[in-house]
């Protein structure tokens, strides 16, 4: 039995031909939040189709009116604006929100887009339907994985919780969330640019060049799988990051691939084994020592799981003992990005100003904003719809096993059985009181006042 739908193919295409391209200034706006929350449920319906293999209407809306584009304008619109503009708001020496739901919302933005877009982006048709604007993506996620390595997945790692809220100001806190889905952000990323080089043919010609020259993608790639931040032992407990959490890893299962592995595996083989992109890439003699460290990687067992990667052995073999052709020489006319500069060109210089305006007018609600904000995103969060989108069991925060209780008290941690609760009770204890203590103070921001 198929599960219900979030949204009716009707309203699902109202919201779709809805979709604005939104200013800075404008952005936490009561328009700007109507907009998040389509975007939001469009992207719990596009997982639902794929995820269950219903037919993607999401997808097919925003290719039919052209959309993409549109999302991908607000993706690097709101990065701007996390960068420049979310730092000076928490700077403002006389901000003090009575909630920061409001501002959380706008830093989930770019989960929620990027998320979308990971979504669709698996479909030759969507890369097709960015346009000029593929490169404006390439550039975002080139720069989201750089950031990533540069942290050496910090974000992913376990935080010291504070042991209480009063303990940290409800800002910083906001920070550390913030910091904990870019995480989340990067590794996104790294699926959308896999799906981008699977589609090469049907991108702007500069696109490739962009990929393979500009940014260096296989080095970056490399440098991925030799840090692997999606991998981590913990109490000498080797754990993955895998559907948004870290599970422990049974030592049967330790050299089996995860999806992220091979995402990169994948990317690495259209890169450098297509015949158009051995056309461009320029490999020089660092390239060519990155690329070698691949051979290290590439172990039988590996092989046995992937095992068209025995192509891209055979071409690192014949990299080491010989030296690769130039690029042939093309004369075309190179496209370059331009929504990120455009942007900034507008809004350089006016970062205090927008900030200031924001908290005025945007991130300072009423009591009778905040109730009405509340139960809005309480219909769009509904605890039964957040589970159909989940197409595997929850897994036991201790084990790892199949999980069917959840904890009474913060309901976002499961165990398969009471032991492994009790177990646990002591990591889990700081982050279920911080759940606790932030859900009361949501109730009461939105109480109405006597």
């Amino acid at each position: 039995m198929e599960p219900s739908p979030i949204l009716l193919y009707g309203e699902a295409e109202g919201m779709v031909r809805g979709l604005q391209k939104s200013s800075l200034r404008d952005t936490g706006s009561g328009g700007w939040f109507k907009q998040h929350e389509y975007i939001e449920k469009l992207n719990m319906q596009a997982i639902l189709n794929a995820s269950t293999g219903q037919e993607e209407i999401i997808k097919d809306l925003l290719v039919t009116h052209r959309k993409v584009p549109t999302l991908i304008h607000e993706l690097i619109s709101v990065e701007i604006w996390r960068q420049n503009i979310f730092p000076v708001i928490c700077q403002l020496q006389d901000f003090q929100p009575r909630s920061t739901f409001p501002l959380y919302m706008v830093v989930h933005h770019e989960a929620t887009i990027i998320n979308l877009l990971e979504t669709i982006f698996y479909h030759k048709d969507v890369c097709e339907s960015a346009e000029h604007l593929a490169l404006d993506l390439i550039d975002y996620c080139h720069r989201k994985l750089t950031l990533l390595l540069s942290a050496g997945g910090i974000a992913g790692q376990d935080r010291l919780l504070p042991t209480s809220a009063s303990e940290t100001s409800s800002l910083e806190e906001l920070k550390l969330q913030a910091e904990a889905l870019d995480f989340d952000i990067a590794l996104k990323c790294l699926s959308v640019l896999r799906y981008i080089t699977d589609h090469t043919d049907s991108l702007p010609l500069s696109a490739t060049t962009r990929l393979l020259n500009t940014h260096n993608l296989p080095c970056v790639l490399v440098e991925l799988l030799h840090n692997c931040p999606w991998s981590r032992r913990c109490n000498g407990q080797l754990q993955k990051y895998e559907s948004g959490r870290w599970l422990s890893v049974p030592g049967e299962d330790q050299q089996k691939m995860t999806k992220l592995d091979g995402q990169v595996w994948i990317s690495l083989y259209n890169l450098l084994l297509r015949p158009e992109c051995q056309r461009k890439y320029n490999i020089d003699s660092f390239t060519r020592g990155q690329l070698l460290k691949l051979s290290s990687h590439l172990t039988d067992v590996l092989i046995d799981q992937l095992p068209n990667l025995v192509e891209l052995q055979r071409f690192l073999s014949h990299l080491s003992v010989s030296e690769p052709a130039p690029p042939k020489k093309e004369l075309i006319i190179e496209q370059v990005p331009e929504v990120r500069d455009s942007i900034i060109r507008e809004t350089s210089g006016k970062w205090k100003a927008i900030a200031k305006h924001q908290v005025k007018n945007t991130f300072s609600p009423s009591d009778s904003d905040l109730r009405h904000q509340a139960q809005r995103w309480a219909q769009t969060y509904n605890m039964d719809v957040m589970e159909a989108l989940v197409p595997d069991k929850p897994k036991c925060g201790l084990c790892g096993a199949e999980a069917a209780k959840r904890c009474s008290r913060c309901q976002s941690e499961w165990y398969c059985n009471r032991q492994c609760q009790v177990n646990h009770w002591q990591k889990h204890k700081k982050a279920c009181d911080l759940v606790n203590e932030a859900v009361k103070k949501m109730k009461e921001d939105v109480k109405p006042q006597m």
